[in-house]
């Protein structure tokens, strides 16, 4: 069963107790759509005194939703969500507000989901094996306007982009080519003749820097430009 994801209400400001007011709060929204991880990303920033977790999401859309109404200093989503995902979810929010500061958590570190979160417009980029320090400490970090990027995960990014970029009918190619089909079947579903298929996929060989069929869907799928 999907965590239930309602906003949070803040707690009534004080400041008798020498504790953090709700105005010094960096206002936190989460999306997750596992309930285990939701749950305790929230209890890790509940429990930090300058931090205040306003509303929990299970899917992209809620996401979007729970932003509108609380308007948050920093959005930390998941990169695949159902209904609408983490992608999706920074186009829809950076519409409204281009300064939006949105952190990307998730378990792919693909070249190409970087390049897509940050493109979006994410401002920070964490794998969720990281430690709960570094998770802190990047909300800090965004939350002040500044970005938030390992440096392992801007150098694979570096190499992803240094490599040529695949055409838009060369992804279809590939993406044809990870699901198993032959030439002829590539050609048919793409309307075109198997002798294209095959210039498509010399050109798909060339940029990847690869020999054969399994070693390119192997590089492919490890570049995140498609997934098996």
């Amino acid at each position: 069963m999907k965590r239930s994801s309602k906003p949070r209400n803040p707690p009534s400001r004080s400041d008798d107790d020498g504790k953090s007011s709700l105005a010094d709060k960096i206002r936190i929204l989460i999306a997750d759509d596992h309930t285990t991880v939701l749950a305790g990303l929230a209890s890790i920033i509940g429990m930090q005194p300058d931090m205040l977790v306003v509303a929990e999401a299970a899917n992209g859309r809620q996401a979007v939703d729970l932003w509108r109404k609380q308007r948050p200093d920093v959005t930390l989503l998941d990169l695949r969500m159902p209904m609408l995902d983490g992608v999706g979810v920074i186009d829809e929010i950076r519409k409204e507000d281009t300064s939006a500061r949105i952190i990307m958590l998730t378990t792919y570190d693909t070249d190409n989901e970087i390049y897509r979160a940050i493109k979006a417009g994410a401002k920070g980029y964490l794998l969720k094996d990281a430690r709960r320090e570094e998770l802190l400490d990047c909300i800090r970090k965004v939350n002040r306007g500044e970005t938030c990027i390992p440096q392992a995960l801007v150098e694979k990014l570096a190499a992803g982009m240094s490599s040529e970029t695949l055409t838009g009918r060369e992804l279809g190619v590939l993406t044809l080519l990870a699901r198993g089909k032959s030439n002829k079947e590539i050609g048919a579903n793409l309307f075109i003749s198997e002798t294209t298929v095959k210039g498509h996929l010399r050109n798909i060989f060339t940029k990847l820097n690869v020999l054969s069929r399994t070693e390119a869907i192997t590089v492919a799928n490890r570049r995140g430009l498609v997934q098996l």
